[in-house]
């Protein structure tokens, strides 16, 4: 991963907290599962062994990923941030023509995309779509239902 990686200062602070946990808490407590599940002798068939083992290497490949994403990110500035096109940062409101309704997106990297909550993805189908478009232009976008047709209503920050 040798890529910039466009995170808020909100998207910076969970991955920073959620590495702190990994590293504190969870290997930590992984470390107990190993050392109680040695007690119980003969590794060799230790289900309880070979399970704490995959979750220590599960965690550490997570604190590697999390360090790795870290080691590029860059925060975005919202005073650096234009409403004239959609990037990464923007709330755009999208009208679409189908069903006649409006929806409010706001564009973020894919570390802190969460399409429950309306934070899509730059890299999503819908997120590529918008970015770089103005006010007024209309995008079609393949959707599992077919094409969805939105015309771009407004962009804030």
């Amino acid at each position: 991963m040798s890529k910039q990686i466009i995170v808020s200062n909100e998207g910076l602070n969970k991955l920073q907290s959620e590495l702190e946990h990994l590293k504190t808490v969870k290997r930590k407590e992984v470390a107990q599962a190993i050392q109680k599940a040695r007690s119980f002798g003969d590794l060799s068939e230790n289900s309880e062994y070979d399970e704490a083992k995959n979750e220590q290497a599960e965690i550490e490949g997570k604190i590697a990923h999390l360090e790795e994403t870290l080691k590029y990110a860059i925060v975005l500035d919202d005073k650096d941030l234009g409403t004239d096109k959609v990037s990464i940062g923007n709330k755009v409101t999208v009208h679409s023509i189908d069903n006649d309704e409006d929806t409010v997106f706001k564009i973020v990297s894919s570390t802190e995309a969460d399409p429950m909550n309306f934070c899509i993805s730059d890299e999503s189908p819908l997120g590529k779509a918008l970015v770089g478009q103005k006010i007024g232009d209309s995008i079609n976008v393949e959707t599992p239902s077919g094409i969805t047709k939105y015309t771009i209503a407004a962009i804030s920050k």
